[in-house]
């Protein structure tokens, strides 16, 4: 890595930071006095949600004018970027129903890419001031002490979390994956931010964590923190990820996430 790539990517990571740490202090501010709108079926937006993206913007976009953004409360939800143009990838506030019922479960997520690469992103927990960091090539850190993924290796002792959309069927094979991993993991959690479900497997809390109706703003960073803390990351069939349809599966290490991939597709393939 040459110095200049070195020194973008330190500048990616502390712009990363300086805004996810503003969005996170929107969320602050206005918790308890904002407005509720749905975006759809169970699906809300906050006054608080806006206030973040504009601050997370507004940094970003001071900073780095030239760069595409791609943020949750813009509406460019299905369309990837030129895969050679440097794309800030935004959630301002990942877990909106917990932060609307007071659930201190919710997270702000902020990252850079270009194609399929994340280069540099951090998610930010504003209810116990984490600062989840991640640069590439260089590791994952909280609050500067390095991470490092668990070292369980079997599903039998996994502690596993799961993303399913607010309003899963009965019949769902997302539900059925979930009924199943249940029965043959330690236990499962669904938590209601993928983004922190990342940062916790990157830090060794989770084991793992699969999900299959989730976008890129979701996941960028949190995809990066694990392959730095020493985590897998492929799709939810176990072929390549893609940041851009990021239906996915993450793990510890490799042999735990070759369990998971058997208990996914065995009941459930797809």
């Amino acid at each position: 890595m040459n110095n200049s790539h070195n020194n973008a990517i330190d500048d990616w990571l502390t712009t990363c930071e300086a805004a996810a740490r503003a969005g996170g202090q929107k969320l602050r501010d206005w918790q308890g006095r904002f407005q509720t709108r749905k975006k759809g079926v169970r699906d809300l937006v906050t006054d608080a949600d806006l206030a973040s993206q504009d601050a997370i913007r507004s940094i970003v976009t001071a900073r780095f004018p030239e760069h595409a953004f791609v943020g949750e409360e813009q509406g460019t939800e299905s369309i990837a970027p030129n895969a050679d143009q440097l794309t800030w990838i935004v959630d301002p506030l990942d877990g909106t129903t917990n932060y609307v019922h007071g659930y201190p479960n919710f997270a702000v997520s902020v990252a850079i890419a270009r194609g399929n690469d994340v280069l540099a992103g951090v998610i930010y927990d504003p209810s116990h001031d984490e600062c989840f960091a991640a640069a590439a090539g260089k590791g994952a850190w909280c609050n500067g002490s390095r991470l490092k993924t668990s070292h369980v290796s079997a599903v039998a002792e996994a502690l596993v979390a799961v993303s399913l959309p607010a309003h899963v069927k009965r019949d769902s094979a997302d539900l059925l994956d979930f009924i199943e991993a249940a029965q043959v993991s330690q236990a499962v959690r669904r938590s209601g931010s993928a983004a922190l479900n990342l940062a916790h497997v990157a830090s060794g809390a989770l084991d793992a964590f699969w999900a299959t109706h989730i976008h890129a703003w979701d996941v960028a960073a949190g995809i990066l923190l694990i392959r730095e803390a020493g985590g897998v990351v492929t799709g939810r069939d176990g072929q390549l990820f893609d940041l851009w349809n990021p239906h996915f599966l993450a793990a510890a290490g490799p042999q735990l996430h070759r369990e998971m991939l058997e208990v996914l597709t065995e009941f459930s393939p797809r």
